[in-house]
């Protein structure tokens, strides 16, 4: 058995290889792909010593082998994912550059772990249309798509489900009004108060876009109709989502806010006996729940997404572009923290209706509406 990870350096890949390491002895680390953090990927070479490595910033890649593990140009990796089979592959990588191994992924893995909501966001019409996430398992590693995943196991997905929430922990401005959050430095904006999480989506957590984006990827891996789905403010990140029926009854899904659960749920349909303790995760320690609904002088993007029209994926892929292009400046001091969501409002409102109907065509939209921004004014 064999697992390839694509975002190793990352938190997410990071804790992957810690609970395989520590858990999982029979599982062998088979490639490694990082972005840019090769100090911390040769780290990683050395330890795991997997048959293959990539690094995306090719500029920093070393002329020479790290101990017995080959290095792949992009070219190597493209063409090594479409000849090869895996067991399990992690796919962690923000944004839409995922899209470049996306397909060859799903169609060369067993089984696909995935936390790359950017990718689902802007493809998944096209995945959903093509059934190529029937190609194979796909396991959703973000809390709230890995406890609608639970649920849906669980319960009969056609019987009378009313609404679908995913709730939102309200991020470190919980109950702050957005226009007092003008001169908000980025050091404090990613203080996520439950999970941590890179820069990216701590950023979107507090601005609520993360759910946002996680109603369009329970859209398209659960079919559930967006008029079906809601979010609601939950400070204590226990209760991921809940599901309220015709007759009145709800299921709620709950486990402490750690990443380690979903992951060790992927790496359970080895069928491996483990070793982790459980005694940390009991019921007891759960002492409150409180929900409130999304306010809009709160979070005003969720107002703002729900009135946009997400039957043209044109419009997702723009809401979500737009959030990756403020979000840079706000990290790079461009722009003020409020300046995001007009940001993302000024970029789906962009009059450009390309085709999107294939990988490449979406690639070559978003390549088309960065190079847009580059000139835009903001």
């Amino acid at each position: 058995m064999n697992i390839n990870i694509y975002g190793s350096t990352g938190i997410i890949g990071r804790k992957t290889l810690n609970l395989v390491d520590n858990n999982f002895p029979k599982l062998k680390i088979n490639l490694l792909c990082a972005k840019s953090n090769l100090k911390l990927l040769t780290q990683q070479i050395l330890k795991y010593q997997p048959k293959y490595a990539f690094l995306y910033d090719q500029e920093k890649l070393p002329k020479f082998k790290i101990g017995r593990t080959k290095l792949l140009n992009l070219n190597e990796l493209l063409s090594y994912l479409k000849s090869s089979k895996s067991n399990f592959s992690l796919l962690a990588i923000s944004g839409y550059k995922s899209l470049y191994f996306l397909e060859s992924i799903i169609k060369n893995t067993d089984n696909l772990g995935i936390v790359s909501k950017e990718a689902i966001v802007s493809a998944g019409h096209i995945f959903k249309k093509n059934n190529y996430f029937k190609e194979t398992n796909i396991f959703p590693i973000d809390s709230e798509h890995f406890s609608l995943f639970e649920l849906f196991n669980k319960i009969n997905i056609k019987t009378n489900v009313n609404t679908v929430i995913l709730t939102a922990s309200g991020g470190p401005f919980y109950k702050k009004k957005f226009n007092s959050l003008k001169d908000v430095k980025f050091n404090r904006a990613i203080k996520h108060p439950k999970w941590k999480m890179g820069y990216k989506n701590s950023i979107d957590s507090a601005t609520l876009v993360n759910k946002c984006l996680e109603l369009v990827e329970a859209h398209y891996l659960f079919n559930i109709p967006f008029n079906k789905m809601k979010i609601l403010i939950h400070p204590e990140a226990i209760v991921h989502s809940i599901l309220e029926f015709d007759n009145f009854v709800s299921h709620f899904n709950l486990f402490k806010n750690d990443m380690s659960i979903p992951i060790l749920n992927f790496l359970f349909q080895l069928k491996i006996k483990n070793t982790y303790n459980h005694d940390q995760y009991y019921i007891k320690d759960y002492q409150s729940f409180n929900f409130e609904n999304v306010k809009k002088d709160i979070f005003p993007i969720y107002n703002f997404f729900n009135s946009i029209d997400k039957q043209k994926p044109q419009n997702l892929i723009k809401f979500n572009i737009g959030n990756e292009f403020a979000v840079n400046l706000y990290k790079k001091g461009s722009i003020r923290y409020t300046d995001i969501y007009r940001i993302i409002k000024k970029v789906t409102s962009l009059n450009l209706y390309s085709s999107v109907n294939t990988i490449k065509d979406i690639i070559y939209y978003h390549e088309e509406i960065e190079n847009k921004l580059s000139n835009i004014k903001i």
